[in-house]
């Protein structure tokens, strides 16, 4: 269903049946790791920095932002983006953590 780099793919589905016959796939509450990620760099944060553009050139692909945001305990991206912040950027090995 999604690619295993996606912070989804380990995600389990659930289906619900509505009451005439219609059945709902969906997915499963996804909580963020609680174990410490592997810090691979720390970055302080610039006012033009942008999560994907930080991503991208620690881990190699912008859309592993995700990553960032588990690493530091952020629920919103744009909390990845303030000015002045020292994020951890996580050494990622293999598929989807």
């Amino acid at each position: 269903m999604f690619p295993v780099t996606s912070r989804y793919a380990t995600v389990e589905t659930a289906k619900l049946t509505l009451p005439d016959g219609r059945e709902i796939v969906y997915l499963r509450r996804r909580f963020p790791p609680r174990v410490a990620a592997v810090p691979l760099a720390e970055h302080l944060v610039t006012e033009s920095d942008r999560l994907d553009n930080v991503t991208a050139i620690y881990l190699g692909d912008p859309e592993q932002f995700w990553r960032v945001c588990d690493a530091n305990s952020a629920l919103r991206p744009a909390e990845m983006e303030e000015d002045g912040r020292r994020i951890v950027i996580p050494s990622v090995t293999g598929g989807a953590a």
